[in-house]
Protein backbone atom coordinates (compact mmCIF):
# COMPACT_ATOMS: atom_id res chain seq x y z
CA UNK A 1 0.00 0.00 0.00
CA UNK A 2 3.36 2.07 0.23
CA UNK A 3 4.72 1.77 -3.03
CA UNK A 4 3.42 4.28 -6.36
CA UNK A 5 2.96 0.39 -8.15
CA UNK A 6 0.32 -0.20 -5.76
CA UNK A 7 -3.17 0.00 -6.59
CA UNK A 8 -3.67 2.25 -3.91
CA UNK A 9 -1.42 4.72 -2.07
CA UNK A 10 -2.01 4.43 2.07
CA UNK A 11 -1.49 7.99 3.12
CA UNK A 12 -1.08 9.14 6.83
CA UNK A 13 -2.33 12.02 8.15
CA UNK A 14 -1.86 13.97 10.94
CA UNK A 15 -4.49 16.96 12.21
CA UNK A 16 -5.43 19.02 15.31
CA UNK A 17 -8.25 20.23 15.89
CA UNK A 18 -10.78 22.93 17.87
CA UNK A 19 -13.99 20.13 18.84
CA UNK A 20 -16.09 22.89 20.34
CA UNK A 21 -18.18 23.54 17.12
CA UNK A 22 -17.91 19.80 16.06
CA UNK A 23 -20.79 16.99 16.54
CA UNK A 24 -17.39 14.82 17.39
CA UNK A 25 -14.84 13.07 14.76
CA UNK A 26 -17.66 10.38 13.27
CA UNK A 27 -19.15 11.60 10.03
CA UNK A 28 -23.02 11.74 10.73
CA UNK A 29 -26.06 13.06 8.23
CA UNK A 30 -27.25 16.68 9.01
CA UNK A 31 -24.19 17.41 11.58
CA UNK A 32 -20.97 19.07 10.87
CA UNK A 33 -17.65 16.46 12.03
CA UNK A 34 -14.05 16.46 11.70
CA UNK A 35 -14.50 13.44 9.36
CA UNK A 36 -16.67 15.19 7.40
CA UNK A 37 -14.70 18.33 7.01
CA UNK A 38 -11.67 16.69 6.30
CA UNK A 39 -12.61 13.77 3.74
CA UNK A 40 -14.54 16.11 2.04
CA UNK A 41 -11.23 18.52 2.01
CA UNK A 42 -9.13 15.14 0.94
CA UNK A 43 -12.22 14.35 -1.82
CA UNK A 44 -11.35 17.75 -3.26
CA UNK A 45 -7.62 18.24 -3.27
CA UNK A 46 -7.51 14.48 -5.12
CA UNK A 47 -10.37 15.31 -7.27
CA UNK A 48 -11.56 11.53 -6.84
CA UNK A 49 -14.77 10.44 -8.35
CA UNK A 50 -15.61 9.35 -4.66
CA UNK A 51 -15.65 10.37 -0.98
CA UNK A 52 -12.31 9.51 -0.02
CA UNK A 53 -12.81 7.40 3.31
CA UNK A 54 -10.51 7.84 6.41
CA UNK A 55 -9.99 5.62 9.32
CA UNK A 56 -9.04 7.09 12.43
CA UNK A 57 -7.03 6.46 15.72
CA UNK A 58 -9.50 7.85 17.90
CA UNK A 59 -13.15 8.75 17.05
CA UNK A 60 -13.50 11.67 19.40
CA UNK A 61 -17.15 12.71 21.07
CA UNK A 62 -18.63 16.15 20.23
CA UNK A 63 -16.75 18.75 22.03
CA UNK A 64 -13.50 17.01 22.68
CA UNK A 65 -10.62 19.03 21.35
CA UNK A 66 -6.94 16.82 19.37
CA UNK A 67 -3.17 18.07 19.26
CA UNK A 68 -1.90 14.83 17.86
CA UNK A 69 -4.95 12.93 16.02
CA UNK A 70 -3.81 10.39 13.06
CA UNK A 71 -6.24 9.63 10.44
CA UNK A 72 -5.15 7.63 6.87
CA UNK A 73 -6.69 7.72 4.00
CA UNK A 74 -6.02 4.37 0.88
CA UNK A 75 -6.05 6.85 -2.34
CA UNK A 76 -4.98 6.86 -6.12
CA UNK A 77 -1.62 7.19 -6.10
CA UNK A 78 -1.49 8.69 -9.33
CA UNK A 79 -3.95 11.91 -7.84
CA UNK A 80 -0.80 11.91 -5.03
CA UNK A 81 1.69 12.22 -7.24
CA UNK A 82 -0.11 15.20 -9.45
CA UNK A 83 -0.95 17.00 -6.42
CA UNK A 84 2.19 19.20 -6.65
CA UNK A 85 1.07 20.50 -10.29
CA UNK A 86 3.71 22.51 -12.05
CA UNK A 87 5.61 23.53 -8.91
CA UNK A 88 8.77 21.28 -7.25
CA UNK A 89 7.18 20.84 -3.80
CA UNK A 90 6.99 17.13 -2.97
CA UNK A 91 3.21 15.73 -2.80
CA UNK A 92 3.55 15.69 1.01
CA UNK A 93 4.14 19.69 1.33
CA UNK A 94 1.63 20.09 -1.76
CA UNK A 95 -1.11 18.43 0.49
CA UNK A 96 -0.61 19.91 3.28
CA UNK A 97 -0.81 23.43 1.54
CA UNK A 98 -4.04 22.10 0.00
CA UNK A 99 -5.65 20.67 2.14
CA UNK A 100 -5.04 23.67 5.21
CA UNK A 101 -6.52 26.12 1.99
CA UNK A 102 -9.56 24.56 1.94
CA UNK A 103 -10.22 23.33 5.63
CA UNK A 104 -12.33 25.62 8.00
CA UNK A 105 -9.40 27.46 10.45
CA UNK A 106 -10.40 25.03 13.50
CA UNK A 107 -8.75 22.05 11.58
CA UNK A 108 -5.55 21.94 10.76
CA UNK A 109 -3.51 19.43 8.99
CA UNK A 110 0.15 19.24 10.00
CA UNK A 111 1.37 16.39 7.70
CA UNK A 112 0.12 14.06 5.18
CA UNK A 113 2.61 11.57 3.98
CA UNK A 114 3.00 8.01 2.69
CA UNK A 115 2.61 5.66 5.36
CA UNK A 116 5.03 2.97 6.46
CA UNK A 117 3.82 -0.87 5.35
CA UNK A 118 1.68 -2.35 7.66
CA UNK A 119 0.57 0.93 9.01
CA UNK A 120 -3.24 1.23 10.55
CA UNK A 121 -4.17 4.38 11.78
CA UNK A 122 -6.35 2.58 14.47
CA UNK A 123 -5.35 -0.89 14.86
CA UNK A 124 -0.93 -0.14 14.78
CA UNK A 125 -1.31 2.32 17.55
CA UNK A 126 0.15 1.19 21.05
CA UNK A 127 -1.76 3.56 23.12
CA UNK A 128 -3.10 6.82 23.51
CA UNK A 129 -2.37 9.73 25.74
CA UNK A 130 -5.57 12.54 26.95
CA UNK A 131 -5.51 15.59 28.37
CA UNK A 132 -8.10 16.70 30.97
CA UNK A 133 -7.73 20.46 31.98
CA UNK A 134 -9.80 21.97 35.25
CA UNK A 135 -9.48 25.29 36.80
CA UNK A 136 -10.59 24.67 40.09
CA UNK A 137 -10.74 28.06 41.63
CA UNK A 138 -13.32 30.23 39.67
CA UNK A 139 -11.70 33.51 40.31
CA UNK A 140 -8.60 32.93 38.48
CA UNK A 141 -10.85 30.96 35.12
CA UNK A 142 -8.84 32.40 32.13
CA UNK A 143 -11.65 33.77 29.33
CA UNK A 144 -9.20 33.25 27.01
CA UNK A 145 -8.94 29.15 28.03
CA UNK A 146 -12.54 28.66 28.44
CA UNK A 147 -13.29 26.58 25.23
CA UNK A 148 -10.81 23.72 26.93
CA UNK A 149 -10.96 24.51 30.56
CA UNK A 150 -13.74 23.18 32.48
CA UNK A 151 -14.61 25.18 35.87
CA UNK A 152 -14.89 23.10 39.36
CA UNK A 153 -16.59 25.05 42.49
CA UNK A 154 -16.01 23.73 45.97
CA UNK A 155 -12.32 24.73 46.91
CA UNK A 156 -9.12 23.50 45.46
CA UNK A 157 -8.67 19.82 44.54
CA UNK A 158 -6.75 18.10 46.43
CA UNK A 159 -3.77 16.60 43.53
CA UNK A 160 -2.41 14.38 46.11
CA UNK A 161 -5.08 12.68 47.39
CA UNK A 162 -6.41 12.43 43.40
CA UNK A 163 -3.57 10.55 42.58
CA UNK A 164 -3.01 8.06 45.21
CA UNK A 165 -6.83 7.45 44.40
CA UNK A 166 -6.31 6.78 40.57
CA UNK A 167 -3.28 4.24 41.17
CA UNK A 168 -6.15 1.83 42.06
CA UNK A 169 -7.78 1.82 38.52
CA UNK A 170 -4.58 1.27 36.72
CA UNK A 171 -3.67 -2.17 34.88
CA UNK A 172 -5.94 -4.18 32.49
CA UNK A 173 -9.55 -4.26 33.90
CA UNK A 174 -13.22 -4.27 32.86
CA UNK A 175 -14.03 -0.87 32.89
CA UNK A 176 -17.71 -1.37 31.91
CA UNK A 177 -18.54 1.14 34.97
CA UNK A 178 -16.92 4.12 33.01
CA UNK A 179 -18.24 3.31 29.62
CA UNK A 180 -20.88 3.67 27.50
CA UNK A 181 -21.62 0.40 26.64
CA UNK A 182 -21.88 -0.79 22.58
CA UNK A 183 -23.64 -3.90 21.32
CA UNK A 184 -20.38 -6.23 20.43
CA UNK A 185 -17.92 -4.38 21.64
CA UNK A 186 -15.42 -5.19 24.90
CA UNK A 187 -14.57 -2.42 27.80
CA UNK A 188 -11.59 -4.45 28.38
CA UNK A 189 -8.85 -2.05 28.49
CA UNK A 190 -5.19 -1.75 30.03
CA UNK A 191 -5.06 1.60 31.62
CA UNK A 192 -1.42 2.54 31.37
CA UNK A 193 -1.00 6.06 33.11
CA UNK A 194 -3.90 8.46 34.89
CA UNK A 195 -2.11 11.15 36.84
CA UNK A 196 -2.24 14.88 37.74
CA UNK A 197 -0.38 17.91 38.88
CA UNK A 198 -1.00 21.56 39.31
CA UNK A 199 0.09 23.62 36.20
CA UNK A 200 -0.28 26.97 37.80
CA UNK A 201 -2.83 28.51 40.52
CA UNK A 202 -6.17 27.76 40.16
CA UNK A 203 -5.15 24.60 37.11
CA UNK A 204 -4.70 21.43 37.63
CA UNK A 205 -4.51 18.99 34.25
CA UNK A 206 -4.68 15.13 34.18
CA UNK A 207 -2.88 12.89 31.86
CA UNK A 208 -4.72 9.57 30.78
CA UNK A 209 -2.70 6.73 28.76
CA UNK A 210 -4.33 3.94 27.75
CA UNK A 211 -4.42 0.88 25.02
CA UNK A 212 -7.18 1.90 23.89
CA UNK A 213 -10.49 3.87 25.20
CA UNK A 214 -14.11 3.11 25.28
CA UNK A 215 -17.11 5.69 24.72
CA UNK A 216 -16.91 8.23 27.91
CA UNK A 217 -14.69 6.39 29.23
CA UNK A 218 -11.93 9.28 30.17
CA UNK A 219 -14.68 11.97 31.36
CA UNK A 220 -15.92 9.44 33.43
CA UNK A 221 -12.70 8.21 34.96
CA UNK A 222 -11.88 12.21 35.86
CA UNK A 223 -15.64 12.09 36.83
CA UNK A 224 -15.01 9.51 39.92
CA UNK A 225 -11.48 11.72 40.86
CA UNK A 226 -12.88 14.70 41.13
CA UNK A 227 -15.30 13.98 44.36
CA UNK A 228 -12.07 12.62 45.58
CA UNK A 229 -10.18 15.60 44.84
CA UNK A 230 -12.83 17.70 46.78
CA UNK A 231 -13.30 15.77 49.98
CA UNK A 232 -17.08 14.56 49.14
CA UNK A 233 -15.84 10.77 48.26
CA UNK A 234 -13.40 8.65 50.26
CA UNK A 235 -9.89 7.67 48.69
CA UNK A 236 -11.58 4.32 48.06
CA UNK A 237 -14.42 5.41 45.68
CA UNK A 238 -13.10 4.61 42.52
CA UNK A 239 -11.75 1.48 43.02
CA UNK A 240 -15.28 0.67 44.57
CA UNK A 241 -17.13 1.85 41.07
CA UNK A 242 -14.40 -0.41 39.45
CA UNK A 243 -15.31 -3.50 41.31
CA UNK A 244 -19.09 -2.91 40.90
CA UNK A 245 -18.64 -3.83 37.57
CA UNK A 246 -21.91 -1.58 35.85
CA UNK A 247 -22.65 2.02 35.23
CA UNK A 248 -22.83 3.83 38.52
CA UNK A 249 -25.33 7.05 39.20
CA UNK A 250 -22.73 8.42 41.57
CA UNK A 251 -20.18 9.15 39.38
CA UNK A 252 -20.30 12.44 36.80
CA UNK A 253 -19.40 12.24 33.34
CA UNK A 254 -17.88 15.19 33.03
CA UNK A 255 -17.81 17.92 30.28
CA UNK A 256 -16.26 17.02 26.84
CA UNK A 257 -14.47 20.69 26.67
CA UNK A 258 -11.83 20.21 28.97
CA UNK A 259 -10.10 17.17 27.20
CA UNK A 260 -7.90 16.95 24.32
CA UNK A 261 -5.99 13.84 22.48
CA UNK A 262 -2.51 14.98 22.78
CA UNK A 263 -1.03 12.39 21.27
CA UNK A 264 -1.36 8.91 19.74
CA UNK A 265 2.37 6.04 19.83
CA UNK A 266 2.71 3.80 17.34
CA UNK A 267 5.48 0.80 17.49
CA UNK A 268 8.50 1.19 15.32
CA UNK A 269 8.10 0.70 11.36
CA UNK A 270 8.47 -2.97 11.60
CA UNK A 271 6.36 -3.71 14.06
CA UNK A 272 3.12 -1.88 12.80
CA UNK A 273 1.85 -4.65 11.03
CA UNK A 274 2.10 -7.44 13.87
CA UNK A 275 0.24 -4.25 16.60
CA UNK A 276 -2.45 -3.99 13.61
CA UNK A 277 -3.27 -7.82 13.83
CA UNK A 278 -2.83 -8.14 18.35
CA UNK A 279 -5.20 -5.37 18.21
CA UNK A 280 -7.95 -6.34 16.07
CA UNK A 281 -7.94 -9.54 18.26
CA UNK A 282 -11.07 -9.30 20.32
CA UNK A 283 -9.89 -8.12 23.88
CA UNK A 284 -10.25 -11.40 26.01
CA UNK A 285 -9.30 -11.19 30.11
CA UNK A 286 -9.10 -13.75 32.78
CA UNK A 287 -7.71 -11.07 35.63
CA UNK A 288 -3.73 -10.66 36.24
CA UNK A 289 -1.20 -8.05 34.79
CA UNK A 290 -1.52 -6.44 31.17
CA UNK A 291 -0.71 -8.27 27.68
CA UNK A 292 3.17 -7.90 27.07
CA UNK A 293 4.58 -4.83 25.68
CA UNK A 294 1.52 -2.68 27.10
CA UNK A 295 4.19 -0.71 28.98
CA UNK A 296 6.01 0.47 26.22
CA UNK A 297 3.43 3.51 26.40
CA UNK A 298 4.69 4.50 29.80
CA UNK A 299 8.30 5.16 28.91
CA UNK A 300 6.85 7.67 26.38
CA UNK A 301 4.37 10.08 28.25
CA UNK A 302 5.34 10.12 31.70
CA UNK A 303 2.59 11.21 34.02
CA UNK A 304 2.20 14.18 36.25
CA UNK A 305 3.00 14.12 39.83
Amino acid sequence: MSDLGAATLRIRIDLGYDGTDFSGWAQQPGRRTVEGELSSAVTRVLRAAEPVRLVVAGRTDAGVHARGQVAHADIDPVAWAGLPGRSNRMPEHAAVVRLNGLLPPDVVVRSAVIAPDGFDARFSALCRRYRYRICDDPARADPVRRRDTVVVRGGPLDVAAMNEAARDLLGLNDFAPFCRRRDGATTIRTLLQLGWERVQPGVVEGVVVADAFCHSMVRALVGVLVPVGQGRAPRGFPAEVLRGGTRDPRVKVMPAHGLSLEEVIYPADGDLAARAVEARTRRGWSGGLPPPGTGRCSRRSPAPG
